[in-house]
């Protein structure tokens, strides 16, 4: 990497196509809430009495998450070998570029898996579905998988106790606000490997 060019091409076009892929994930699961319920409601995203109580739950089970991610990682070598891994292709990324990838993930994914799956199949389906996407090639991506596995039956807990997806949105963006930051910071960061 040039020390005059901060981002890494790869970062920016992994963003770009982040961007359009969760976009097409929220719009979809828009659509599908919409459909399968009779149209959108403010209610299905956030209960105006209750709001923050959705958001306070929302972070307390986005910090527990976090706190396992830290347990997790500091005893699995494959979690540390996927960070790496992540960190490689986010390295550079602003902590502004980072912050709005973990919003639209965090809001469209939920959209799309609480409020679309979760709501027309039920809360395993959408679970095991919110893992899949996180599924691919190696042990690093297992350790992902199992780990997407339990966040969302966390985030469906979630939205099934507090009855809309404010608290399991809150959750999801910030443990990928935390978790994407601090990669992409590390990913632009020499180590002893690129020096």
């Amino acid at each position: 990497m040039d020390e005059g060019d901060p981002i890494r091409p790869s970062a920016v076009r992994v963003y770009q196509v982040a961007w359009a892929v969760y976009l097409v994930m929220a719009s979809g699961g828009a659509v599908w809430m919409g459909l399968s319920r009779g149209g959108l409601t403010v209610a299905q995203f956030v209960d105006p009495a209750t709001w923050w109580l959705d958001l306070l739950w929302g972070v307390a089970a986005g910090v527990a998450l976090l706190a396992l991610w830290l347990l997790g990682r500091t005893l699995l070598p494959a979690a540390r070998d996927l960070e790496r891994l992540i960190a490689d292709v986010l390295g550079g990324l602003s902590a502004g570029d980072a912050l709005a990838l973990a919003l639209i993930s965090g809001f469209a994914e939920e959209l799309f898996f609480r409020g679309a799956v979760q709501g027309s199949w039920g809360v395993v389906p959408a679970t095991v579905l919110f893992a899949l996407l996180h599924a691919g090639p190696g042990r690093p991506f297992l350790i992902w998988a199992l780990f997407a596995l339990v966040a969302g039956a966390v985030f469906a807990g979630l939205a099934v106790s507090r009855g809309n997806l404010l608290a399991p949105m809150a959750a999801h963006v910030l443990v990928n606000s935390v978790n994407l930051r601090r990669l992409a910071a590390h990913g632009a960061a020499p180590t002893a490997d690129s020096e």
